[in-house]
């Protein structure tokens, strides 16, 4: 019987090699396909005994280590605040906007994942550049100065602007070829354009994160594949959509905990119908209807993409929207 359980939590995305086993063994292990506890422990002990050549015994010590490299000890609350008190990493990126930063007590939240959602061309890959930027800044600029994995799937990132923002916001820092090289360096892109890429690059990048030292991580779009993917028309697509979110979800949120980093995500919009059937539009929430429904007749409401899933596996969503031509509002919903 399988020893993996819902208890073991988003600890059993890590990798195997990095709970004490020994480079033959993961690297027998590899050949079918196991590389994460979660592998490891949803299989029985007889399958185990023959991936590996060990016995009961031995495979049972394995399993015992495993297991508590995914569930980890009870902490009481004070042990807790204790340990963040002491931990000297930074628990915000700032976003450099003084009011937004100061709504979300600080910037946007290492740990957890910050979605960034709003009409086409209200500035969310701006956005994402802009923090790219301010996550290679050195600590004592606010920054977090480590490296930036960025995985675009609409295309939408260029090295020109980035650079361009670089120049802008900070001209005395940015004030020679060789620093807007090292910056443009740290900022590694990944276009991958379909769910199975995007979801092969986030199971790939804890040794990344590691590696290269990454201190942010954003897709922009997280919506862009799913919407192409998969049509809310066809029965069974709704399911198939939700488990592939919640899968990316956990992948991500592990990633953000175990290594203390933002995540920030970008979502598109879409237009709920009042009375509408969930196959022909996005399966939405009444939180949703508020956050972006201002302005919107009583049949319609512009609500954000991609429904309650996904909606409850952000921990932050910033909102852009239009003021006029040339004014934007970013709302928070924490």
């Amino acid at each position: 019987m399988p020893f993996f359980s819902a208890r073991s939590g988003n600890m059993g995305h890590k990798k195997l090699r990095r709970v004490g086993l020994s480079q033959e063994l993961c690297d027998r292990l590899s050949r079918y396909q196991i590389a994460t506890c979660q592998d490891f422990l949803s299989l029985s002990p007889l399958e185990l005994m023959k991936m590996t050549g060990l016995s009961y015994g031995g495979v049972q010590e394995l399993l015992r280590t495993i297991s508590r490299a995914c569930a980890p000890q009870m902490q009481t609350a004070y042990e807790i605040k204790t340990r963040r008190s002491a931990d000297f990493s930074p628990a915000f990126l700032s976003t450099t906007l003084s009011a937004l930063d100061e709504t979300l007590h600080g910037g946007v939240a290492c740990g957890s994942l910050t979605e960034i959602t709003g009409p086409p061309g209200c500035g969310k890959t701006q956005f994402c550049i802009m923090m790219s930027v301010l996550a290679t800044l050195p600590v004592n600029m606010g920054g977090l100065e480590g490296a930036v994995v960025y995985i675009d799937t609409e295309s939408a990132f260029t090295a020109k602007r980035l650079v361009e923002m670089a120049e802008s916001r900070f001209p005395r820092y940015f004030n020679t070829e060789e620093k807007l090289l090292l910056t443009s360096s740290k900022v590694h892109l990944y276009r991958e354009l379909t769910c199975d890429e995007v979801l092969q690059r986030i199971e790939s990048l804890e040794e990344e994160i590691i590696s290269k030292g990454v201190k942010l991580v954003i897709i922009d779009s997280i919506a862009s594949v799913v919407r192409k993917e998969f049509d809310m028309q066809l029965q069974g697509n709704i399911k198939e959509r939700n488990k592939f979110l919640a899968k990316e979800a956990s992948l991500l949120k592990y990633l953000a905990e175990e290594f203390s980093i933002p995540v920030i995500l970008t979502n598109q919009i879409t237009t709920h119908l009042s009375g509408a059937l969930p196959s022909q539009t996005d399966l939405v929430s009444p939180a949703d209807d508020l956050s972006l429904s201002e302005g919107t007749s009583g049949s319609s409401c512009v609500v954000a993409a991609l429904g309650n899933t996904w909606s409850h596996s952000v921990n932050t969503r910033l909102i852009l929207r239009y003021l006029d031509s040339d004014r934007r509002q970013v709302l928070a919903c924490l």
